[in-house]
């Protein structure tokens, strides 16, 4: 008797996936951030519910025939759903890759027992090598096949409208003010979104876009911009696929490959969700979205795939020290250290050049500091510190009478507000006095305890 209520296959568990409130990641603002957690779909993504949807209807139209062959190309996650929606069915699949695309997800998708291809990432849509043109031409060439086409196939915006979006608006009673998706095919933002706009006249739909991507652009100024290369998959595109709909999102943000990757690490280590990086970029830009706004809302936010996709990558120490990722305190900016230590905001005291030693040492007392730039027509000369005069002045090489030129030492570096702490730390152990300009206008001496200062309030 209980046995009648197990599923026909494993294309049955699509869907029904939770929805969670994140607890520790999103404090810094007063908006209620909620994740849905699609990985915990049985193929660990979003993209099943498309694939189901996209095979289902091509069976029907007959354009998908018995013992076909489904060909397309993916970053991934479609790929396995269709691979896993094909093992069921009993369909062939190739899958064009392209080679940004983790090695976790090409070794998922030979599992199932698919050919896949991988292409450049770093050529134009219309190249013949890259993996949209390389797909075409598969299956333009490969007898009783079916493309799938998730850009431009319809039914990929449909799949979200009749699963995704019926079934967020039930599992919350429509009780949150903004849905944030990430954009790519534009499939689920659009069809999600669409969905819930019917039923909830007032909710915001807000995409997510990476830089280097061309959509948050000419969403903003309806400019075509040229596209640049980035490192995070499954968000941005460097076409207009007709699964997108512009006219159904209100508003995008901007996020970029480093944030979010440490987001999509933080998420695993303070939340305990094991997400990919497009789920990180997900909440970063809600969190940045959240930041906009003037009083508190409830923002739903879609975490596409699963972290095991990018264990090589993102989830990978090595592969994010490489590649500068990640994220520790040498990685703020100067500015962000100045502004954290209340400094900066003034201009640096300084001397003249016709000032003697005596008058650098009552400024020091008077103002606390140890070190005194010495200024000459506009430019600085030299530094003047309490620990390089002290054993000059007690064995009378010099005298409190003397010119600061005397003492004033050239070991001193000027460094931009806008580099990385990491170049003050460089400097700080060649033993340098760092002094930091911002807009052209010198205004603060970083020092040892500064640094030690910042980084203990940082890891405390």
């Amino acid at each position: 008797m209980g046995m009648e209520k197990h599923n026909h296959s494993i294309l049955g568990i699509i869907g029904n996936t939770p929805i969670i409130k994140l607890q520790n990641v999103a404090r810094e603002v007063e908006s209620e951030i909620y994740v849905k957690l699609e990985y915990m779909n049985p193929g660990g993504s979003i993209k099943e519910r498309v694939a189901v949807n996209i095979i289902e209807k091509a069976v029907e139209r007959g354009e998908l025939k018995e013992g076909g062959t489904i060909i397309e190309g993916t970053s991934g996650n479609t790929g396995v759903g269709l691979a896993m929606s094909a093992a069921v069915n009993g369909y062939k699949t190739i899958f064009v890759l392209p080679d940004k695309q983790s090695q976790e997800k090409i070794d998922n998708l030979r599992a199932f027992g698919a050919k896949v291809i991988v292409t450049p990432t770093n050529v134009a849509p219309d190249d013949p090598k890259s993996y949209y043109s390389v797909a075409k031409r598969l299956a333009a060439s490969t007898p009783n096949s079916f493309y799938a086409n998730q850009y431009y196939n319809m039914d990929n915006q449909e799949a979200h409208y009749n699963s995704t979006g019926p079934e967020i608006f039930e599992q919350t009673d429509g009780d949150f003010d903004v849905f944030m998706a990430g954009v790519g095919t534009g499939g689920t933002i659009s069809g999600t979104g669409r969905y819930l706009k019917e039923k909830m006249p007032d909710v915001k739909i807000v995409g997510v876009d990476i830089e280097g991507s061309i959509l948050e652009p000419f969403f903003r100024t309806g400019k075509v911009v040229e596209a640049h290369s980035y490192v995070l998959e499954g968000i941005g595109e460097d076409i207009f696929p007709d699964n997108l709909d512009f006219g159904v999102i209100d508003d995008m943000v901007m996020i970029e490959d480093k944030e979010s990757f440490i987001m999509t690490r933080k998420l695993l280590t303070k939340e305990g969700i094991y997400c990919g990086g497009s789920g990180g970029a997900a909440v970063v830009g809600a969190i940045k979205y959240a930041k906009t706004q003037k009083e508190p809302k409830k923002i739903i936010v879609i975490l596409p795939d699963s972290g095991n996709r990018y264990t090589g990558k993102i989830f990978n120490d090595d592969w994010m020290r490489d590649n500068g990722y990640f994220d520790n305190s040498f990685n703020a900016s100067i500015s962000d250290v100045l502004e954290h230590l209340n400094k900066g905001d003034k201009s640096l005291i300084s001397l003249g050049d016709d000032k003697t030693i005596g008058d650098a040492v009552d400024l020091m007392k008077k103002y606390g500091i140890s070190q005194v730039p010495v200024i000459s027509n506009g430019e600085i000369m030299g530094i003047i510190s309490e620990a390089k005069v002290l054993r000059p002045l007690f064995e009378s090489q010099i005298s409190l009478r003397d010119n600061v030129a005397v003492a004033a030492e050239r070991n001193f570096e000027i460094i931009d507000s806008h580099e990385l702490l990491e170049k003050v730390a460089d400097k700080l152990l060649d033993q340098k006095t760092v002094i930091v300009k911002k807009d052209d206008n010198l205004v603060a001496i970083l020092t040892d305890i500064d640094i030690l200062h910042y980084l203990q309030c940082k890891t405390f």
